[in-house]
């Protein structure tokens, strides 16, 4: 894994303090609660973790992916869910800077760094998943607006946030080519919020259904231009599979070190179940697990950040990668633990349900490796050619 520089260092022992201090004790309840942990984003805001991707002139203070990896792994071993409002602050700020107005960034940058206006996605349809190429929402040009007509379901904070990046067709005879995306108020005139979903895990960041019915968006809302939609989310979502890696890391690794230290605590057949080589056997797999997921991670957002076109395919690996390690650590924890991982006395469970989302998020784990396989072959064929 890459060295971190001085900088890395002190903002992970940050991160880990108030993961530690803040985060942790808050964990169980958001989770029994399902209450949006808004006190949280306000203390994740003073800290700058909101602004990592902001320029700063906007208020934000910007940093590499490597740093947003950081901030979200040590939150993640606390609380998965909680790390949501970093990441998904991090993408907004990705698509504003990236492809906004300079109107568009001086209105909207600065509240996405300081938390006063949260930022969902809107990719996911009823019946378009994986391949956003298919999206049926439509956005009709009339005069100096659009008339959006459609629903998005499975929108992660769709029910708080004040804004989102919706992703429309704008000509669907051009099909991919006729995609656009735009960044859109809550307040929006015909945008209703439909139902919140009952998840297995990732509890207290709210998943819902968004309704568009005639729908009217200002023309000032389009991110870049109408044709551009595909490109952003592509890019973007390129950029967040490597956060949502990071989280699953921090997963992994919360789970171990509770599972470990349960271990050393847990005493049968007259000693702690850490000395019984079947245990130990289980916590090396885990911490190995752990620690490649980590080190795959890590270089994929250096490579993000240096621009490397290897970037998007080691992203894909990195996230399906680190998912599926989550999913092991996080069972095998609750295994360690034995009756008692399975109860929610301890955190272990809750980790094992949060840790089946990073699977499915951001492309499931199925596309990814269709992703890094098509990579390779058309790598292959260049080289052959």
């Amino acid at each position: 894994m890459i060295s971190p520089n001085e900088q890395q260092v002190l903002l992970r022992q940050t991160a880990r303090q108030v993961a530690q201090e803040k985060v942790l004790p808050r964990a169980g309840e958001i989770d029994r609660s399902n209450e949006y942990p808004w006190d949280l984003v306000e203390l994740f805001a003073k800290y700058g973790f909101l602004g990592l991707k902001v320029p700063e002139e906007y208020g934000g203070n910007p940093g590499t992916a490597v740093d947003l990896c950081i901030v979200l792994e040590e939150i993640s071993k606390a609380s998965y869910a909680c790390a949501a409002p970093v990441q998904g602050q991090a993408i907004g700020g990705i698509v504003l800077s990236d492809w906004g107005s300079d109107e568009q960034r001086r209105r909207y940058l600065p509240e996405v760094a300081s938390g006063a206006r949260m930022v969902a996605l809107a990719i996911t349809e009823p019946e378009v998943g994986s391949d956003a190429t298919k999206v049926r929402t439509r956005a009709s040009k009339t005069g100096d607006h659009y008339v959006v007509n459609g629903t998005k379901c499975f929108i992660s904070s769709g029910s708080i946030a004040g804004a989102y990046v919706l992703f429309a067709s704008t000509d669907p005879s051009k099909r991919a080519a006729g995609l656009s995306t735009f960044f859109i108020e809550r307040n929006t005139p015909g945008l209703k919020i439909g139902k919140i979903d009952e998840k297995m895990g990732s509890h207290g960041i709210p998943t819902a259904e968004l309704i568009f019915e005639d729908a009217v968006v200002p023309e000032e809302c389009l991110l870049g231009k109408e044709g551009d939609g595909l490109n952003i989310i592509v890019k973007s979502l390129g950029k967040s599979r490597v956060l949502t890696a990071a989280r699953a890391v921090g997963l992994a690794q919360g789970a171990l070190d509770y599972a470990l230290q349960y271990a050393l605590q847990r005493v049968q057949s007259g000693g702690p179940i850490a000395h019984l080589q079947g245990i130990q056997f289980m916590l090396a797999d885990m911490a190995t697990a752990a620690e490649a997921a980590r080190c795959l991670t890590y270089e994929a957002a250096h490579l993000g950040d240096i621009g490397s076109p290897e970037a998007s395919r080691v992203s894909s690996m990195a996230k399906y990668f680190a998912a599926d390690a989550a999913m092991q650590v996080t069972t095998d924890a609750v295994q360690v633990l034995g009756g008692h991982g399975y109860m929610k006395d301890h955190p272990v469970e809750r980790m094992m349900r949060d840790a089946k989302a990073t699977q499915v998020v951001e492309g499931t784990n199925q596309i990814q490796r269709r992703l890094v396989a098509r990579s390779l072959i058309d790598e292959a064929k260049r080289r052959n050619s």
